[in-house]
């Protein structure tokens, strides 16, 4: 026995068929937010990742980071990147749209300064 089904197929919101939030903006960047700037991209970076030098520039959605810290000694370039990608966590998803960096170690940046 086939069983009708109430209302028309698709009655809820998309978000709510998918289980997400309702809210506007929860959990993902909000076009209505101001971009970051250079300095809040080094303030991100150096919340989560002990630094000797930081340098940012960029345009709000576009950046180059000069990143040196002891914590990248014996770290491939890939390992030292996914460092600062922690210490920014989601923000990369949902405010920065691209981060290009250096990163050094203290003895890198004293031989070759960026």
């Amino acid at each position: 026995m086939a069983v009708p089904i109430a209302g028309p197929r698709h009655a809820e919101p998309r978000a709510a068929r998918r289980g997400a939030q309702a809210e506007p903006g929860a959990g993902r960047y909000d076009a209505h937010m101001a971009d970051p700037t250079p300095q809040d991209i080094e303030r991100f970076i150096t919340a989560g990742l002990a630094c000797d030098h930081v340098e940012v520039e960029g345009d709000g959605r576009h950046f180059f980071a000069t990143i040196v810290s002891a914590e990248f000694e014996g770290s491939s370039r890939i390992a030292r990147q996914k460092l600062v990608y922690a210490a920014l966590g989601d923000r990369m998803r949902e405010e920065i749209h691209a981060l290009s960096m250096k990163t050094l170690t203290p003895a890198e940046y004293r031989n070759h300064p960026a």
